[in-house]
């Protein structure tokens, strides 16, 4: 992501000068006993430059050195095994002195941590989180420890540590030390009904990757970010760019000219929209198919790949269990999105507006619903290609991994200025380092995700929290849109009956 560091002294690489200095020329005018002597004298200098203690061309002690030091991003990278050695830059020395305002969505953060925010964050309080939690998480002095409770489904853990361990080599000694303990499923865990009236207690502060309006939940980017061996997605960086590729291929016009979705049917809502593929009968305008994990897998992926998805002028999504990390994949393609009313968000989906990023599919009767979508976006071409513009430019600016990471670094700093206990190591937590990783597509996925640098720029700055009056004006912003599109669909069914009347 960023480029690699390598340290040097005024205009040249620090090198033993010991070649440049003809030992015949010394023998030439001064006796043997100067001549071991000089000679001595040049090894020991020579052996400080090659320690890197002393700069070749003046003697200056380790402190005021640093002054000297010119910061190339180029050639050395951070090491992937932790216990190694290498000369790279550890502090954080940005080179732009001012940060661009992050995203609207940051603005959540606030939101999601005040729950917390009059009484604080206690130790007690974390314990309790403890019984739904796959892992505790301590951040000391820049270092990561873990305290694994139970294993997480497939290697999700795994990714969002990855994640985490690369989020404080990007921001190096800039992530305060910290305790949190983390959930990785699907369902979300702290429930507001458990945590009201007067003598309930204040909610536990659980990290999970999605949130509902029933739940507590703190929520934090998901593991795809990074990859999912499981499944053969790459990195996000690398698999948006594959998507953008592909989408290149075939122009928006030239799509076949129906809704498409491609997934497994893990929830009510996905079971039901495969009765709403195309029959003898019926046609919904959609085109829907199962997709068989088991024998992709088998079959080595290769008809999973997310860079041929793009062939159709609108992609559905729908949740799965409950929140879907599909959803970026599939906003990202350029065609509109059809997207059924979803219970559930991410860290991003809040700000995802009705009929400027998505078009909105309500669950009953989606087949009905999707059907409309789909002849409105064929008769209001140019709207409906601006829609699914607007949602791919969300998904290629906004979620950069760039505001991923400073996503994640702001609810890390606003979370630990909320907690009223000096973290300290657990006693059963493990160091976790980039050396501790998987082999296999889990390792090249780490590879390829890999920070390699600090930044050279500091972290988006946060905006303020949104008032009461702003949230409220929004949702009723998104929900006259919706309501628009109720119109507009009535007006349409109601014609088609006139007409068989």
């Amino acid at each position: 992501m960023a480029e690699h560091v390598k340290v040097v002294h005024g205009d040249e690489v620090s090198q033993g000068w010991l070649s440049k200095v003809g030992l015949g020329r010394v023998k030439g005018f001064v006796t043997t006993t100067t001549s071991f002597i000089i000679f001595f004298f040049l090894v020991v200098i020579a052996a400080l430059i090659w320690m890197d203690v002393v700069s070749p061309f003046s003697f200056t002690s380790p402190s005021s050195k640093i002054h000297h030091e010119k910061i190339h991003h180029e050639k050395i990278q951070f090491p992937l095994n932790c216990s190694s050695f290498i000369n790279y830059m550890t502090a954080f020395e940005p080179k732009e002195s001012s940060a661009e305002t992050c995203p609207d969505y940051f603005r959540w953060i606030h939101q999601d941590l005040k729950p917390w925010k009059a009484s604080g964050i206690t130790k007690d309080m974390i314990e309790r989180g403890i019984p739904v939690a796959d892992f505790r998480l301590v951040i000391v002095n820049g270092n990561v420890y873990v305290e694994r409770y139970r294993p997480s489904f497939q290697t999700r853990d795994l990714f969002t540590l990855w994640g985490i361990l690369q989020l404080l080599k990007l921001y190096p000694g800039e992530v305060p030390d910290l305790e949190l303990v983390f959930y990785c499923g699907d369902n979300t865990v702290i429930m507001k009904r458990d945590y009201q009236g007067r003598s309930a207690a204040t909610p536990p502060p659980v990290f999970h990757y999605c949130g509902e309006k029933a739940a507590l939940d703190i929520i934090f980017p998901d593991w795809s970010f990074w990859g999912w061996a499981e499944v053969n997605i790459k990195p996000w960086e690398d698999t948006l760019k594959a998507i953008k590729k592909g989408a290149e291929r075939i122009k928006w016009e030239n799509r076949e000219p129906y809704g498409h979705w491609k997934g497994a049917p893990t929830s009510a809502d996905r079971g039901d929209l495969l009765n709403c593929n195309v029959s003898d009968k019926l046609d919904w305008r959609v085109r829907v198919y199962k997709q068989d994990w088991g024998k992709e897998i088998g079959e080595g992926f290769k008809h999973s790949n997310l860079g041929d998805q793009c062939t159709h002028r609108y992609k559905i999504y729908a949740e799965g269990r409950t929140w879907s990390v599909s959803e970026k994949y599939i906003m990202a393609c350029d065609s509109m999105t059809l997207m059924i009313q979803p219970g559930y968000y991410d860290f991003f989906s809040r700000s995802l507006v009705p009929m400027q990023h998505f078009w909105p599919i309500f669950r009953e009767n989606k087949c009905r619903h999707l059907k409309f979508a789909v002849e409105w976006g064929n008769s209001h071409t140019h709207q409906a290609q601006a829609i699914g513009k607007a949602g791919s430019q969300f998904m290629e600016e906004m979620l950069s991994m760039r505001n991923v990471y400073d996503y994640m670094f702001h609810l890390l700093n606003e979370y630990s200025k909320l907690l009223k206990f000096k973290p300290t190591i657990p006693p059963n937590a493990q160091r976790v380092c980039s050396e501790t990783t998987e082999h296999g597509l889990a390792k090249e996925f780490m590879l390829q995700s890999m920070v390699k640098s600090p930044s050279d720029k500091h972290p988006c700055a946060l905006p303020p929290p949104f008032k009461p009056r702003a949230i409220r004006a929004s949702l009723v912003a998104k929900q006259n849109n919706i309501r628009q599109v109720e119109m507009w669909e009535a007006e349409y069914w109601k014609k088609l009956h006139d007409k068989k009347q």
